[in-house]
């Protein structure tokens, strides 16, 4: 199968390994840069404009660059009838895009592929959906240092916090607006669930944490579930779950697979 990759960082990297490592199920033909990634984060090509990628003919090209990827390539990916992963889920919490993203996708032979990313039970949240949900909240938690660059550096003291603070309540829509950085998690909830505005989710600022958290509670037909999950960072990048990558390679898993679950 030939993989290529919009993105040329940390995510990018992990991808190029997982293909490397099984050669024989994957081709990593290329990635699409930005015009100062001049050195290549595998063994590939870095191209920079969709043109040059697409010549490459790939299968499936993972998109691991951030929200302007998603809306730059995911419409043009989908018109050449190239299945695709996007990555960064949060970018569709714009409702715009992801209308633009749902009306190509039906026209095209294409599908758009969401890894679960750091959120656990996906399948079991996607899954009580189609009888009917209530209610799903989440609750996602980090150290307050990880909050530095966001909303709540300018609403709270982050260096003060003592004990777990709210930083933000609201729908996944706003997380996901507000938290373009930590957007993933609130968008996927909400995709796989009842929405984005209907989807409540709340931001912590925890001293008490060494890991990122994520609280999922959900209410439907089916009856109720509670899941949580306590991340590790990727190895390569402390910005970026470990698990977030590992779903990524579930994915890839899954295209070869004689069997998938």
């Amino acid at each position: 199968m030939k993989i290529a990759l919009i993105g040329n960082g940390a995510i990018a990297k992990l991808v190029s390994q997982f293909c490397a490592e099984r050669p024989s199920r994957y081709t990593l033909v290329g990635a699409l840069g930005l015009s100062e990634d001049s050195d290549s984060v595998g063994a590939h090509t870095v191209v920079y404009t969709l043109k040059d990628l697409l010549a490459y003919s790939p299968d499936l090209v993972v998109e691991c660059a951030g929200h302007s990827a998603v809306s730059a390539y995911a419409v043009p990916l989908l018109e050449q009838g190239v299945d695709q992963i996007i990555v960064s889920t949060g970018s569709l919490a714009d409702a715009s895009l992801l209308k633009a993203i749902t009306h190509a996708s039906e026209k095209s032979t294409a599908k758009v592929k969401l890894p679960a990313g750091a959120l656990p039970g996906v399948d079991a949240l996607s899954s009580a959906k189609l009888a009917g949900l209530a209610r799903v909240t989440l609750r996602s938690a980090k150290p307050p240092h990880a909050w530095k660059g966001t909303p709540a550096e300018s609403s709270h003291d982050l260096g003060a916090i003592k004990a777990p603070v709210v930083i933000f309540s609201g729908t996944a829509r706003e997380a996901a607006t507000a938290f373009p950085k930590n957007a993933n998690v609130a968008a996927t909830a909400a995709l796989a669930g009842i929405g984005f505005e209907k989807t409540t989710v709340e931001l912590v600022a925890d001293p008490g944490l060494a890991r990122n958290t994520h609280h999922l509670e959900a209410e439907g037909t089916f009856g109720s579930m509670t899941l949580d999950i306590a991340g590790n960072p990727s190895p390569d990048n402390p910005k970026t779950s470990h698990m977030a990558a590992l779903s990524i390679m579930r994915l890839l898993d899954n295209e070869t697979a004689g069997i998938v679950i």
